[in-house]
């Protein structure tokens, strides 16, 4: 019983974590960056879809996980490539994240997961990529983290660290998602 209860505060405090630094991110980047904070507020409503009260099937919840991914984090890409000058990167990464999501409904479970990874690390490496060119450092680590959370959901293990392997991903997620709004706040004091 204990195992048990522990799982299920895992799975809790990391999806609040997750939710609440998501939401923080939304609303204080929604002045300067609405693409932006709409990724970040797509992922904080699908942390906070699966602490609420189950009233279908947890198939709703993996919708909102894939939606989030597929278009939260395009979202946030873009952001960073728009504000950089490069509208073609930016362009294309949200059209295909948007293509995704359409086509999510005829991809089987593997074609999700796989098109789900690549979104992230896609994703991850574009941004660590326009933050080394213009030296910001959150950007880089939450280039770094978005990374890291999406190889470590690819690993077998189950448990990490004490924990499962989603938490860890999920608290990973909330680390970069930090990172990356204060990224973004670097990146728009950088050119005012």
């Amino acid at each position: 019983m204990a195992p048990k209860l522990w799982a299920e505060w895992s799975m809790a405090l990391s999806h609040l974590a997750l939710g609440m630094v998501s939401l923080h991110a939304a609303v204080k980047t929604a002045q300067a960056s609405r693409g932006a904070a709409a990724g970040f507020l797509l992922q904080a409503l699908a942390a906070a879809a699966m602490l609420a009260p189950r009233l279908d099937t947890d198939e709703d919840c993996l919708a909102g996980d894939w939606v989030a991914t597929v278009i939260g984090l395009p979202l946030l890409a873009f952001d960073f490539h728009w504000v950089n000058g490069d509208r073609s990167s930016a362009n294309l990464l949200l059209g295909g994240g948007m293509v995704l999501a359409v086509a999510g409904g005829h991809l089987g479970t593997e074609g999700r997961a796989v098109a789900a990874q690549a979104v992230v690390l896609v994703v991850a490496v574009t941004i660590l990529i326009v933050a080394v060119f213009t030296t910001n450092t959150y950007g880089m680590w939450g280039g770094m983290m978005l990374g890291a959370a999406g190889l470590l959901s690819r690993l077998e293990e189950d448990r990490l660290l004490l924990l499962p392997k989603e938490d860890i991903c999920r608290w990973v997620l909330a680390a970069g998602n930090w990172a990356y709004h204060q990224a973004l706040h670097s990146q728009r004091l950088q050119w005012e």
